[in-house]
């Protein structure tokens, strides 16, 4: 996906988000969140957007303030109030376009506006999620974005930097130790290579793999992101280490 697909389905994701929860009872734990309710998970999904559309409109080159992506408040809001501040963030991507410099969160990672869209399309997609589920609906999501969600977070979880914020991935590293992501419902599959130094990926299957986990792709793109246990793939091989590096990689 491009930078200006990536703008469009930021909107489009809200806006499905927004129907997802409407009539929904705001105090549902979100079982991904659960310190969250649903209302404080709406806030955080608005308040990322403001934040981002901040970031990219006054070309910040450090991290802005935002308590609310944290500690998120459950204060009634207007309707259109998610979808508005969607909306304001895309207005604001386009106008800077992909290549205006500004500050992202990734060590030494190129600070492009084009970040934030890509970021906040999958930001969006993924907290869907957890209000769909937690208003009691059926997640779906289209095979170009969990495509393209899969490999942004196989991207951000393979950044050197993670193994000094998160020393414990340290022990997932050895001999032989691939893992074989792959889709049953798409033409693409991934291996995650922990067999260096350092975390890395490529498209395909590995020559030799350490355990296999096959699933529908939205059903593994949640369970690399947490929600959905391992347990919703075939899993072949050694399904002990495949749960222990899930346990250690988890993020948003």
């Amino acid at each position: 996906m491009d930078f200006h697909e990536r703008c469009a389905e930021i909107v489009r994701q809200t806006e499905l988000l927004a129907a997802a929860v409407e009539g929904a009872d705001r105090t549902a734990r979100v079982a991904a969140c659960p310190e969250w309710n649903l209302g404080q998970l709406l806030d955080h999904v608005s308040t990322g957007h403001r934040w981002a559309e901040e970031i990219v409109r006054t070309r910040a080159d450090h991290w802005l303030q935002a308590d609310g992506l944290q500690n998120p408040v459950n204060t009634p809001r207007p309707a259109s109030w998610l979808v508005d501040g969607a909306k304001a963030l895309v207005a604001t991507l386009r106008e800077a376009g992909p290549d205006a410099e500004v500050f992202t969160p990734v060590p030494n990672g190129p600070p492009r506006a084009a970040f934030y869209a890509r970021r906040f399309m999958n930001e969006t997609l993924i907290h869907r999620a957890d209000a769909t589920l937690a208003a009691g609906g059926e997640f779906t999501v289209t095979p170009e974005v969990a495509h393209d969600a899969m490999e942004e977070w196989l991207e951000l979880g393979s950044l050197p930097q993670l193994l000094e914020h998160v020393p414990e991935r340290r022990e997932l590293l050895g001999p032989d130790r691939t893992i074989h992501l792959a889709p049953t419902d798409h033409a693409s599959s991934w291996t995650v290579d922990l067999t260096g130094d350092r975390p890395a990926w490529c498209p395909g299957p590995p020559e030799n793999t350490a355990v296999t986990a096959a699933a529908p792709l939205g059903d593994l793109l949640l369970m690399v992101y947490g929600r959905l246990s391992s347990e919703v793939a075939h899993r072949a091989g050694d399904t002990v280490y495949l749960d222990r590096w899930l346990s250690l990689v988890g993020f948003g």
